[in-house]
């Protein structure tokens, strides 16, 4: 809690008070409000910030026009100018497109056609699943150096971790073995010292790490 708000807090003497002019929102200083590259400000936006109180981003949301208001979380698809939640289009992508009705493959389709990096994505991300799931772990470089050709920061964050330590990598989407068991014990014998913590002493904690399911 900040000084500023203590104070208000400190100098208002009935409920209504906190609702009434001292908690209206500082004026936002029109020297912070910067266009973004290509997208000069609107005419009379800075002298519409000025003063302006409570909820600014609804204020200012209502002084954009309307092909400049942002709609967060959501990617446009479709011929109809519909929207999908941006998670609904992830979750198509990372399902088997066999899995996908026949309605969710036609929108994917068209999400892609309006976005090239989507589609893009949407291959690098099938190919992965392909390597992953039917061990192919020689195929990795092939498919780290097609992601690198694409204009894909996210997959590309992914690719450096990869190149970090790609032999574990590789052998991981390769050999049959892994270390689920050993992770699983890990995690049963997390859960005992969680349960026990306080409670009882050493000799208690290793009869049950040893004998407990």
């Amino acid at each position: 809690m900040t000084y500023r708000t203590v104070k208000l807090l400190a100098d208002a003497t009935t409920p209504e008070d906190l609702f009434h002019g001292q908690w209206q929102a500082r004026p936002l200083s029109p020297r912070r409000v910067r266009a973004l590259p290509g997208r000069p400000l609107e005419p009379g936006l800075h002298q519409g910030l000025e003063g302006m109180g409570g909820d600014r981003a609804t204020r200012l949301q209502g002084l954009l026009p309307a092909s400049s208001r942002l709609l967060p979380h959501q990617t446009p698809f479709g011929r109809s100018g519909h929207r999908t939640p941006a998670r609904t289009v992830a979750g198509w992508i990372l399902r088997h497109p066999d899995s996908l009705s026949e309605v969710d493959q036609l929108r994917l389709k068209a999400v892609m056609a309006h976005c090239p990096e989507l589609k893009a994505l949407a291959g690098h991300v099938r190919s992965f699943a392909q390597i992953l799931t039917e061990r192919q772990g020689q195929r990795l470089p092939e498919w780290l150096d097609a992601v690198r050709q694409d204009d894909l920061p996210g997959l590309h964050t992914l690719v450096v971790g990869i190149d970090r330590d790609r032999a574990a990598v590789t052998a991981g989407l390769t050999l049959p073995w892994h270390s689920g068991v050993v992770e699983g014990h890990v995690n049963r014998i997390k859960m005992l010292k969680r349960q026990m913590f306080g409670r009882a002493g050493f000799a208690l904690l290793r009869k049950r790490v040893l004998l407990a399911p």
